[in-house]
């Protein structure tokens, strides 16, 4: 909120008109689960468990910077996935787009709310790069936390375009969707925000790994439950629609493997129905022959093998005293809130 309201000032001077942007910015950072940020935060601990007042306070402004960098790629996939909402309210796109057309403006509303939205995504983004060189470090813990950073970026965006890809497609392939797991949601999600708490509090390699053996795992685990509340989670707790990732036409692991076990009249309805507008009734029935195709089994079983093997990482780092015992901890219930969690 800090840096936020810095930022609203430095721009004053441009009037009124940049007012809904940096309104939209406030609303973008409202609400969510904060975990990329708390993943930084006790990757951080794990490496160094008892930081001075003042590395305690550069640490909070360092893993805040990750949650602008999780609004600007939200902001985006919304444009991308034509989403109507985002935690329960208008997603930014369809918000400008509402604004454009209560003002009464010439022009198409929807293409005013898209390009707004990009601009919106793009300053959260630019600023997200501030905030971590700001955050107060030394020069040498915030080039390595920058260069993890900056991987971060590039992969999360390679992997976004791996899913729009896979989605152009139409085909929907087990081991296509779990590279896009991995590299749109796992590494960004956890092992990336690990290693740029750890990169700060001057990780060795050994502690890297450590982190990695169980943040990527745990990341992979974290998606696919994502999955999952994307297909069946009650919009009433996740703030999206019933089966909103069916409507978006995404093709997820869940989705692969459901058209893979299904019979062949289930498989096409399925196939053909992904993308399309549908009705509640149309939801519950493709909800249907995804259950019965047991996929969602296979999907849960995976979710508990991926979240155990990163806790057996984990174990084994404290154990061995590469990670700090307390931090480890707390890690252990960050995995479970990541991967268990209902929305």
């Amino acid at each position: 909120d800090t840096f936020l309201e810095t930022q609203s000032q430095r721009l004053a001077p441009l009037g009124d008109e940049v007012e809904p942007l940096l309104r939209r910015a406030r609303e973008s950072m409202s609400g969510g689960k904060r975990l990329r940020a708390a993943f930084c935060y006790w990757g951080f601990h794990a490496v160094c468990p008892s930081p001075s007042p003042a590395e305690e306070e550069s640490l909070v402004r360092a893993a805040a910077a990750l949650e602008l960098l999780q609004a600007s790629a939200l902001v985006h996939d919304d444009v991308i996935d034509d989403s109507d909402t985002r935690r329960g309210a208008p997603a930014a796109h369809r918000a400008f787009e509402a604004d454009h057309s209560a003002a009464g403006w010439p022009g198409r509303s929807r293409a005013y709310g898209d390009a707004a939205a990009v601009l919106l995504g793009d300053l959260l983004l630019t600023w997200s790069d501030e905030l971590l060189r700001t955050s107060g470090f030394g020069g040498a813990e915030t080039s390595a936390a920058l260069s993890v950073f900056d991987h971060t970026r590039s992969e999360v965006i390679a992997g976004q375009f791996l899913d729009i890809t896979v989605q152009a497609r139409g085909a929907a392939d087990v081991e296509a969707a779990m590279k896009v797991v991995r590299y749109k949601a796992a590494k960004y999600s956890v092992e990336r925000p690990l290693h740029v708490g750890a990169a700060l509090a001057g990780a060795s390699p050994e502690q890297i790994e450590a982190l990695s053996a169980y943040g990527l795992p745990v990341g992979e685990a974290f998606q696919l439950r994502d999955d999952l509340l994307g297909v069946f989670g009650d919009p009433s707790v996740t703030g999206k629609p019933a089966g909103d990732d069916l409507v978006e036409g995404k093709r997820t692991v869940l989705v692969a493997l459901a058209l893979k076990a299904s019979p062949p009249t289930d498989a096409d309805l399925l196939d053909r129905s992904l993308g399309q507008p549908l009705t509640v009734d149309q939801v519950a029935a493709l909800r249907t022959i995804i259950a019965s195709s047991g996929a969602e089994q296979q999907v849960e079983k995976t979710i508990t093998e991926l979240a155990d093997q990163g806790l057996t990482a984990l174990d084994d780092a404290k154990s061995s005293g590469v990670l700090d015992a307390d931090a480890a901890e707390v890690l252990r219930v960050l995995a479970t809130a990541a991967t268990q969690r209902t929305v």
